[in-house]
Order: C-alpha cells, then structure tokens, then sequence
C-alpha cells in the first residue's frame, strides 16, 4: 500500500487527506501549527492519523508522495528536506484531478478570479448543470472528488495551487489578468510569478478553451513566448470584431464563440465598473464554449449577486455608504475599487504589506480620496506614499475594525463612501481576509 502524507490541516490538506483515505492509501496529515477542531473531527471522523504543532521526521520522511498545501513555501525545511531526497510533491489540485472525470473550468489570475469563478458556477448552475466550486474558494476540490460527484467543476486556482502541478488539465482555462503580487514567494521576480500562473494553461488540448484579457500586456507578453494548442478566445475593451473571443461595441458586450454571435447590453449587468466588465465577458466566454444557451447567460448576467467581501455594500448610515472590499490584498484589486467609486472616499487601507508600489495610485487618490484611514500594525509606507496627496492630518492610524470604522464616521460627510480597500495580506491583525471583512461589517452595524 502506497504512503501518502499530508503537509497542512487547513481546507485542502484535509480534503486531500480524506480523497487519499477513500483511494486505499496509508495516509498520515502532519501540520507545523494547529489544526481548527473542526478539521481535526473530520480527520478522526475518517480514521486519519495526522500531528499538529510540529513535523516529526519519521512519520513524512518514507512517504511515496506528499501532498503539499498551497500556504506552505518551497523553504519550508521539511518540504526541502523531502525535495532533496526526491520524494514526489503534489499539490491538492494535482491529486484530486487524478480521480475526476468532470470537466473543469479553471480560473487563476491576479485580480478578478474569484467574482469571475463565482459568475461562472452562478450561470452554470442557472442552466441546470450538475456542478462544484471550489479550489481556492468554497470547499476543497479534493473533498468533492472524494464524497461528491458532479459533472462540471468551477475551480478558482492560486499560483501557490498550480506550483505543484504537473498532469493538471482544464478542459476550458482562465487567466483574468497578470499584475504584480505574491512576489515575496517568487524571489521577487515577476516572471516566475508569470510563468506559476501559465501553468494552468501547459497541458490544454485542441479541444480545449484558453480565454484570455488581451489587453493586459503581461499576459500577452508572456503568450508570445509559448506555442499552445487551444482554441484562443480573447476579450477585449480596446479592440473589436474579433474573429472569436468577447469585446465592447458601445453600450454593450458582444460574444461570438465558433459561428455564433450574442450580445449583452452594459446596463443589465448586474456588476458595475470596468473591470465588472472583464470578468463577465470571461464567464460568458465560458458559459458559451460549455453549451450554454444565450437567452441563460443574459439572465444570469443580470440576476448575479455580488460576492461577500469583493466590492459587497454594507450598509448606507445617514447618507454614507460603507462597502467592503477586503478581498482586495493588492494594488490593483484597490485600483479597481476606487476607480469605480462615484463619491468623495473615505478609505481604509493596510495590513501585511506584500512589497506594494502605491504610486500607481496617486492620480486615483487625488481625485477621488478625501481621507485615509490605515488599518495595520506598520503604515509608514502608507503615510510616506500618500501625506503628499491628501495631506497629514488626514491620514489616521487605526489598530482595529470597530477604530476604522468609528474613525470614517467621523471624517465621512453625507454623500461620502467609506471604502475598506485594503491593498495588503490582513494577517497583521485578522485571520485572514473574511475575518477582517466580517469585523468590519459588525463594526458597521454597531455604528
């Protein structure tokens, strides 16, 4: 019987731990930290043997392969140690698909993947498929493999998630845009970020969908250098009637996919603001190269509730509308916020800083941010990118989610948007991004 250990007792690991259960093997979960006892009941639930606070070496050392986490580095010194005595490495993704039949849609990108991923599964299932979502949002795609079937996966994808890919195939692949993040995990240099990101794209077939931005010059840089077989189908706001692919004619978003042409007028949309406009001409790309009647994505297209914690309105309290964005961990997803805001912003923005050039924000903030609200442990480089721009007695430093909120009220008038837009990782001082996100909301309705 083949050994498989599992390195991380989060979402994936143990959906990975519990797939490698139901396959016959001798599996064994180990996790450097703690494991959240809901994870823990379900391994015992399983009969899994699995550690937690620390790596023994004689339990991970004689696995035949290790499923690794997405969170845990390359550096880490068990996973060198096991790369240097050549013990296969897989990530969770790479492991489920072995076992799955379906076919999948698979999102990675910059900014964006998670509405897109979200439209896609939304009018998938408008249509009446049989399908999952999962991979970096939701539940583990391995866990579905192991106690679900579907027909259809949505799954969003990390670069962490695609770096320990090898046979991983999409039937149709996304990339929504390539900007500069995670850097710290690529050596700080952008083309191994880029080249983590095409690999979703490396095993695609003939039959198989490669949709695209052509817009964003990374990603077209990038596709210049490498040969691919799959049906191209771009989108575009900067070009028109391509031969196949999705662009902008005016007022409304044209699609044509093989011989077929289906247009969707701007605004039925039920997201707003450019980049709204990218990821639904993406989900309707793949809507149409899966089946997908016209008269169902138009609908879908419209009826679409936007996702908690990306641009989701919280609550308007005399006259100030709060929103949390606090998905948005990098430049670009806050560019994309504030470019879209209509009103005077109020904004809060920090955390774990992931090495950010803020100066692509500087005419945005001129134009559209009346007051700054940090939400960080270290905001230097926030005051010293923006106390130029909207002044030093208008950037306040905050150390909580009820402190910001309490702080915006105050330097909001009516008619302002307060805007948690974070730009940065939130482990500072949240969990993670929904933690941050739910402390601000519950900050909001105290008010």
């Amino acid at each position: 019987m083949s050994r498989i250990v599992v390195l991380g007792g989060a979402e994936s690991g143990i959906g990975a731990a519990v797939l490698a259960k139901v396959k016959g093997f001798d599996v064994f979960l180990s996790d450097n930290g703690t494991i959240k006892e809901d994870y823990a009941r379900t391994l015992r639930e399983w009969d899994i043997p699995f550690e937690q606070g620390g790596h023994t070496p004689g339990n991970i050392l004689n696995a035949d392969e290790v499923v690794k986490s997405p969170g845990i580095p390359s550096t880490a010194p068990m996973v060198r140690a096991l790369a240097e005595q050549g013990t296969h490495i897989v990530s969770e993704i790479e492991f489920a698909s072995r076992y799955d039949k379906a076919k999948k849609i698979c999102i990675t990108g910059s900014n964006g993947k998670t509405t897109t991923t979200s439209l896609i599964h939304y009018l998938l299932k408008e249509a009446g498929l049989n399908v999952g979502l999962g991979g970096n949002i939701g539940k583990s795609y391995a866990m579905q493999v192991a106690t679900e079937q579907h027909d259809y996966y949505v799954l969003e994808i990390s670069s962490f998630q695609l770096d320990d890919t090898y046979d991983f195939r999409p039937d149709i692949a996304i990339i929504t845009n390539i900007t500069p993040d995670h850097l710290d995990r690529y050596d700080h240099k952008m083309e191994n970020y880029v080249r983590a990101k095409f690999k979703i794209v490396r095993n695609l077939r003939p039959e198989d969908c490669f949709i695209f931005d052509s817009d964003d010059s990374i990603t077209i840089e990038h596709l210049s250098k490498i040969v691919l077989k799959a049906k191209m189908l771009p989108f575009t706001q900067e070009k028109k009637d391509l031969p196949q692919g999705a662009w902008l004619d005016g007022n409304r978003i044209v699609v044509r996919y093989e011989q077929s042409d289906s247009e969707i007028y701007l605004n039925e949309l039920a997201l707003g603001g450019k980049h709204n406009v990218y990821n639904s001409m993406a989900a309707a790309l793949a809507a149409k190269a899966s089946g997908i009647d016209d008269e169902v994505i138009r609908n879908s297209l419209k009826s679409f509730s936007p996702i908690e914690h990306r641009l989701e309105p919280v609550l308007s309290i005399r006259d100030v509308m709060y929103i949390n964005d606090s998905k948005a961990t990098n430049v670009d997803s806050a560019w994309y916020a504030l470019e879209c805001q209509t009103r005077p912003v109020v904004w809060i923005v920090g955390g774990t800083d992931k090495g950010n050039d803020y100066s692509v924000l500087n005419e945005l903030v001129r134009e559209k941010v009346k007051a700054i609200v940090c939400l960080g442990v270290d905001n230097s480089k926030i005051h010293a990118a923006f106390e130029g721009i909207v002044g030093a007695g208008n950037i306040v430093d905050t150390k909580s989610a009820e402190e910001a909120v309490q702080t915006s009220s105050r330097l909001a008038s009516p008619g302002d948007v307060v805007l948690l837009s974070p730009c940065c990782a939130s482990f500072d001082l949240f969990q993670n991004y929904e933690d941050r996100g739910k402390q601000f909301k519950n900050a909001v309705r105290k008010l």
